[in-house]
């Protein structure tokens, strides 16, 4: 089944062209199937890219997706046209009356700033409370898994000497989960990040389990037992050339000097390699997982009832 989506949005043209099946909002009317409801609140400043990587990832399964974009009203998008926003995308005062079976909170690239210094933190902290009764099922993505586990849980963020960049290797800890189904017990997946969480600080709340970890990136996943909350703190959904795209963008502006290779991205380490995407079916089984095992299976037939 498709993901639904308006007929102009940038990412329809490119999934089509991957042959993924979309189906325009008009189309999607005239079925008598209730779809989930699945926003998602872009903090990336490439929106129209994070919007085609995510998308891509919900379309992978036999549910029909209702999406609907949000962006900070509290923040102005220095990277992405006020057309594009006005067109497709809402505020969370436009949509905080409503339930939602999902939402994605991705990650934005303010990892260095204390969280009460970002200027939409107040904004975001409303949203993340709103979700508790407002969403079956949030997933938080890289920066937004740390905000959340710091406003939900107080656990706190770390800076790291050199940016956590690369395609590392996972193993599961033997912690139980839905989200996890079918996962091999070792795993790759992309990190793109300044700051660490500790496992251990996850551990102590007593409500989240960390489920995945690498030796060289630290945490990977962690998820409350109820499926209701899920952490993420890499980058799954990336393309194969987002890493390379975000280092080329780091050597020219010359920060840090020299700027770090992706670590185990590029084939032999070197960077005028093309890379491979080695990490494309653990996404989409991350994603299908949490839309089978923490919505479809658990949300009632009318989100409002929750």
């Amino acid at each position: 089944m498709p993901v639904t989506m308006p007929h102009e949005l940038p990412a329809r043209a490119i999934l089509e062209a991957e042959n993924i099946f979309v189906m325009s909002d008009e189309r999607a009317g005239h079925q008598d199937i209730r779809p989930m409801r699945i926003a998602i609140l872009n903090l990336m400043p490439m929106k129209v890219t994070t919007e085609t990587q995510l998308l891509r990832l919900l379309s992978n399964t036999p549910l029909q997706i209702e999406i609907t974009l949000l962006h900070t009203a509290s923040h102005v998008s220095r990277t992405t046209s006020a057309e594009h926003l006005d067109s497709f995308y809402s505020t969370f005062d436009d949509v905080a009356h409503q339930h939602f079976d999902g939402l994605i909170i991705t990650g934005a690239p303010i990892e260095k700033l204390d969280f009460e210094e970002v200027d939409y933190w107040p904004e975001m902290t409303r949203i993340l409370d709103w979700t508790r009764t407002n969403v079956q099922s949030t997933l938080h993505v890289c920066w937004g898994a740390q905000a959340a586990l710091y406003h939900h849980y107080g656990v706190g963020k770390y800076e790291v000497p050199q940016k956590i960049s690369g395609v590392f290797n996972h193993r599961l800890t033997g912690a139980k989960s839905p989200i996890i189904t079918g996962f091999d017990d070792e795993f790759l997946a992309p990190h793109s990040r300044h700051t660490d969480v500790h496992a251990s600080e996850i551990e102590a709340t007593g409500e989240v389990d960390v489920l995945a970890v690498s030796e060289e990136a630290g945490v990977f996943l962690a998820a409350t037992a109820d499926g209701r909350q899920i952490f993420v703190t890499g980058h799954p959904e990336y393309d194969a050339d987002t890493l390379y795209r975000e280092y080329r963008r780091d050597s020219e502006h010359g920060l840090p000097v020299p700027v770090p290779v992706p670590a185990h991205y590029f084939p032999d380490d070197d960077p005028t390699a093309v890379p491979l995407n080695r990490w494309r079916g653990h996404g989409h089984l991350l994603y299908a997982n949490w839309l089978n095992y923490c919505i479809y299976q658990e949300t009632p037939f009318d989100p409002a009832e929750d």
